[in-house]
């Protein structure tokens, strides 16, 4: 006994002991200026632009910036049409570029992150590169893990995964532009424990655009850096960013639309970093995670895929924003059918309803057993009704009650009245985990219109299930929501990248699903008593003009939008992303330790 109290007395010790310790560590990291240096090469010119992005990083360094991050191939500039054409430019890694830029770290102490094209030296394989050298000098690479079509006729797919570097001023992780699209490199950053993600990138919007929810989804700062000019009549719009973990945009560079617009001197933006942040509740979410679900990350079904559709559907939906009476289901039945009885398009092939949408969201487990139903009650009887009355598919959800378990479900029920697919919720929120039991498969269902996926509004937090649907090659996602601003937040209006406008409540992680999934994304939400409405149709591409995000503000309506699924001629669609998939690096997503 005398043995057992002297043990646990000693790992008591040892487990304040390494609290201290971390305490003390995580304290010690103190705020810090970051740069995002808008530099602006020139092709054939690698050992000039060598020269010239170390002058510009030391600007930034005499400004008091300690991590500078330049953009993407900042060595040799960006459009090369062959090994051959770029083979007098390329660089090791250290090498020429490392060595320079060290130089400069040195002498002030500095991080700096910067894009290179990079030969390497053992198989004489090129890469779309970035090199991360410190007060030491050369502390290591990343090498671009999903490719633009330019970079594809020289460099090699990026094959060292998304390495975290721990530093005195935090752990930094690197992707490159086209990244972003994917959220898998971000999520591999954030899953190694990165506090800030460097992001070199030559953008002509969308790489920018995702960088708000990927901050958000992962919980930590990102500063990236673009080009300001053209090159070759390509485009690169300025715009660098410094993003926050919660998702807030800590500084900006002017969106430069058009090259009349152009700005080659070089030129910087600068935001504090707030270390006390890198612990922040985003980040914490990691835990809430499913990886046993997200096997399918890993599957690579392309070129050939028989369950993808290749026929474009129009699809007209209606999506309803109500505020529901609590506990009371006739009543919110009635407000459905008077709402769909004053729609403005009489024909519809959807229905979405809100998450809960008999009863409005649960406050309790007490509420939560009092709405609950048998498989076959009143709520799946009305959904029913409203399928056959309306000659629709629709979208319902309710609180379902098997074997002693309550389950948060949505039911998909034909124009017939027969329920075609059910999805139990699998990320339960805090109040849900008291009471509901998760599930444990998707909600990817075929109808004549497409491929449907399903998700619940607050899953667009877990990019995963984003990212799932356009493995399954879902052609629309809808989204039943009873969100009230307890996630996400409303796209930054003054980052304004977008050909097409955002409406002023546009949500960047519900915009991220439609992103993510290359599908496009019918949200119901509720709207009164705290509900924030904003239910609509986000697109697939408004960056570009090619098609719109359609939101309601806060008004009771039954919301009617029109979409073509599938846009085979555009210049990025579903088919483009999975091609661009790299599943071999995304292994630590789908087997992390919760």
């Amino acid at each position: 006994m005398k043995n057992l109290k002297s043990s646990s007395f000693f790992l008591l010790v040892v487990s304040v002991f390494f609290i201290l310790m971390t305490a003390t560590a995580e304290a010690a990291i103190k705020p810090f200026l970051a740069a995002a240096l808008q530099f602006n090469p020139v092709l054939y010119e690698r050992d000039k632009n060598i020269n010239d992005l170390a002058k510009a990083v030391e600007m930034a360094a005499v400004r008091g910036a300690k991590l500078i991050v330049a953009p993407e191939m900042a060595t040799t500039g960006y459009q090369y049409n062959s090994r051959d054409e770029i083979s007098s430019y390329v660089d090791t890694i250290p090498g020429v570029a490392t060595d320079r830029i060290s130089e400069v770290t040195k002498k002030y102490g500095v991080y700096v992150v910067f894009g290179i094209a990079e030969r390497d030296a053992e198989t004489d394989l090129y890469y779309n590169a970035a090199a991360f050298v410190g007060p030491d000098g050369y502390i290591g690479k990343y090498r671009k893990s999903h490719q633009w079509e330019a970079e594809e006729h020289w460099a090699a797919w990026g094959d060292l995964g998304v390495p975290v570097y721990d530093t005195p001023l935090g752990k930094i992780a690197i992707n490159i532009c086209m990244d972003a699209t994917y959220f898998e490199t971000a999520r591999l950053a954030g899953l190694g424990g990165a506090d800030i993600l460097a992001f070199p990138t030559n953008s002509t919007a969308q790489a920018m655009w995702a960088l708000q929810s990927r901050a958000m989804q992962n919980g930590f700062y990102i500063v990236a850096a673009n080009r300001s000019n053209t090159e070759l009549e390509y485009h690169m719009i300025g715009a660098s960013a410094i993003w926050s973990p919660t998702g807030k945009l800590l500084s900006s560079a002017q969106v430069l639309p058009d090259k009349k617009d152009d700005l080659d001197e070089a030129n910087a933006i600068y935001a504090e970093i707030d270390t006390t942040e890198f612990n922040n509740i985003n980040k914490r979410r990691f835990s809430e995670r499913r990886p046993e679900i997200y096997k399918d990350i890993a599957l690579h079904i392309s070129p050939w895929n028989y369950k993808a559709n290749e026929t474009s559907k129009q699809v007209f939906a209606a999506l309803l924003q109500y505020s529901p009476v609590r506990s009371n289901k006739y009543k919110n039945m009635r407000k459905i059918e008077d709402l769909l009885s004053k729609r403005t398009v009489r024909t519809l092939d959807f229905i979405v309803l809100p998450e809960f949408s008999l009863t409005g969201k649960p406050r309790n487990a007490k509420e939560a057993e009092a709405y609950a139903e048998s498989p076959n009650g009143k709520s799946v009887g009305f959904y029913k009704e409203l399928a056959i009355a309306t000659n629709s598919y629709v979208i319902g959800s309710l609180i379902e009650e098997e074997e002693g378990r309550l389950y948060i479900r949505a039911l998909l029920v034909t124009p017939e009245g027969k329920i075609s697919g059910q999805y139990t919720k699998t990320h339960l929120n805090d109040n849900e985990r008291k009471w509901a039991t998760a599930g444990d498969s998707l909600g990817v269902f075929n109808t004549p219109k497409g491929r449907l996926g399903i998700i619940f509004g607050n899953e667009s937090q877990f990019p995963e299930m984003a990212g799932l649907m356009a493995v399954k090659r879902v052609d629309m996602t809808a989204v039943p929501a009873s969100w009230n601003g307890e996630y996400g937040a409303n796209i930054e209006k003054s980052y304004k990248l977008s050909m097409n406008p955002y409406p002023d409540n546009a949500m960047c992680l519900f915009d991220a699903v439609a992103l993510t999934s290359q599908s496009y994304t019918l949200i119901a939400n509720f709207t009164g008593n705290s509900y924030m409405g904003g239910s609509g149709k986000y697109a697939l591409d408004p960056l570009y003009g090619l098609d719109f995000v359609e939101l309601l503000n806060k008004e009771e309506k039954a919301f009617c939008v029109k979409f073509d699924t599938l846009h085979r001629e555009w210049w990025f669609n579903q088919e483009k992303l999975i091609g661009g998939r790299s599943p071999l690096l995304y292994k630590p997503i789908i087997s992390s330790i919760k």
